[in-house]
């Protein structure tokens, strides 16, 4: 089980501050939204974590500290999906979501028969099963995303950074990329995924945590942190709430 814990963490990009003293925990097996109005610096956090970006404080995944070690053991414990991630290749579908087997061997080496049962399972849980064979360059804008996600998830790694995994989807497929975030959660991975669509982060997360401005203004169960007041104040809209799974899901309405 690899809970993931940041302390005091924060990121400078060109002598500016874009991240501030940011301290945070999520247990394994939960799904943390990250929200924030644009450049509140949700991406410099998942870049922190993935080992992308410089930061200073404390980073530890399942108690170990995140430090400046090799990158491919990193990688297997780190799955990172960033925004409009492309492949400029005619790979075969099956062959780019092989690409995320890479940090479990030699990349000139075979692949092995664990590559492809994860590559697999993979392709079966985004529906891309009966495009393995298609050139991705080949695809649509959202079947391409469902191929970078099925890459990240066949790394298998215990932490799951996604930012902004529904972007280019249609909404039947932002619902299912969403249920299966929830799946591989429950399943004992760490998931965080920064999201825009407010209403999406409240029914599907675990927990919610508001960045502005580089800084935590709130983190907890969503209908705790997702206050009219917060909305209000974070990004300026005014909500009502709508009950959706048991859950109290805001809907904005307008700008305050």
């Amino acid at each position: 089980m690899s809970g993931l814990a940041l302390d005091q963490v924060s990121v400078s990009l060109g002598g500016h501050p874009v991240l501030r003293d940011v301290t945070l925990a999520v247990a394994a097996g939960a799904l943390l939204a990250v929200v924030g109005p644009n450049g509140a610096g949700k991406t410099s956090l998942l870049r922190a974590v993935a080992g992308l970006a410089p930061f200073t404080g404390t980073i530890r995944l399942g108690g170990e500290t995140l430090g400046a070690g090799a990158a491919a053991a990193r990688a297997r414990r780190i799955a990172y999906l960033p925004q409009r991630s492309e492949l400029a290749w005619a790979l075969s579908v099956r062959d780019a979501v092989l690409l995320g087997r890479l940090p479990h061997g030699d990349p000139f080496s075979r692949a092995t028969p664990e590559d492809g049962r994860a590559v697999a399972a993979a392709l079966d849980r985004l529906g891309l099963a009966a495009l393995a064979g298609r050139p991705v360059t080949e695809l649509s804008g959202g079947e391409r995303a469902r191929v970078m996600l099925a890459r990240a998830l066949a790394t298998e790694a215990p932490l799951l950074l996604a930012d902004e995994p529904t972007t280019a989807l249609d909404p039947a497929h932002q619902l299912a990329v969403l249920g299966l975030l929830r799946e591989i959660a429950a399943e004992g991975r760490t998931v965080l995924a920064v999201l825009h669509d407010l209403t999406l982060a409240a029914r599907f997360a675990d927990t919610v945590a508001v960045l502005d401005q580089g800084r935590l203004m709130a983190a907890g169960p969503p209908e705790e942190t997702l206050s009219e007041a917060l909305l209000g104040t974070v990004f300026g809209l005014a909500c009502t709430r709508v009950l959706v799974d048991g859950r109290q899901v805001p809907v904005p309405l307008a700008r305050r």
